[in-house]
């Protein structure tokens, strides 16, 4: 069954599109981290992929693609980044977290448009501009 059949995405909290879009961009990024590194040993490949994932990397990607987004991509960003979540980040500050969440709002929503050239245009984008130079 498609997921479009069975989900609107304009009914789901931001949270919840923040929740498949985490998965959606987790494996973009392990994917792009194995073409890119064949031979590194699984550990060495989590450790990479962490680094594009954590709270830190998708907040800087939101800011360095912000100019990027239309009026609609830059609602349903802002929709998840001032979500009230329960939980509370381990290793980041509120900050950043909220704009993280944000982030992964906007590609669960892509995702879930079945929006696929512009959210490979994105997540190609935030994969890199990820890390601080």
């Amino acid at each position: 069954m498609e997921h479009s059949e069975i989900i609107n995405p304009s009914g789901l909290s931001a949270l919840a599109l923040a929740y498949i879009g985490d998965a959606v961009y987790e494996i973009y990024v392990r994917t792009r981290i194995i073409t890119e590194n064949p031979n590194l040993p699984a550990h060495k490949l989590h450790l990479q992929a962490v680094k594009y994932v954590k709270a830190h990397a998708q907040s800087n990607s939101i800011h360095k693609i912000a100019d990027m987004l239309c009026e609609e991509e830059r609602a349903v960003y802002k929709r998840g980044r001032n979500a009230k979540s329960q939980t509370v980040p381990k290793n980041a500050d509120l900050t950043e977290y909220r704009h993280a969440t944000g982030f992964e709002a906007l590609i669960g929503w892509l995702y879930l448009m079945q929006k696929r050239e512009r959210l490979d245009e994105i997540m190609k984008s935030a994969y890199d501009n990820a890390l601080d130079i």
